[in-house]
């Protein structure tokens, strides 16, 4: 066998690999936003730091939802409890 024909053979092996069963994801329904949803660019770092000038510590779990909200779970005065950032910047409780 010639390096030609191991190259080739090695080639059609990986577009077979690839062929039908893969599918290649769009990333306005991987994360199930509607397209109509305007996604602004504040980071899970920048979310932090503000949960943390409301006076939360241990903050973890952040997501971001197609409303551009932050939630997660922190703890203020010893509480753990799940929290929510608003695209204005107001931290609150959320849940009981």
């Amino acid at each position: 066998m010639t390096w030609k024909t191991a190259f080739f053979s090695a080639a059609a092996l990986i577009v077979l690999a690839a062929g039908p069963g893969s599918q290649t994801v769009n990333p306005a329904h991987a994360s199930e936003c509607d397209s109509g949803d305007r996604i602004d660019g504040s980071t899970a770092a920048e979310a932090t730091k503000k949960i943390e000038s409301a006076g939360f510590e241990q903050i973890r779990d952040l997501k971001k939802g197609c409303d551009n909200f932050w939630h997660g779970v922190a703890v203020k005065d010893g509480v753990e409890s799940h929290v929510r950032l608003t695209p204005q910047g107001e931290v609150t409780r959320e849940g009981n």
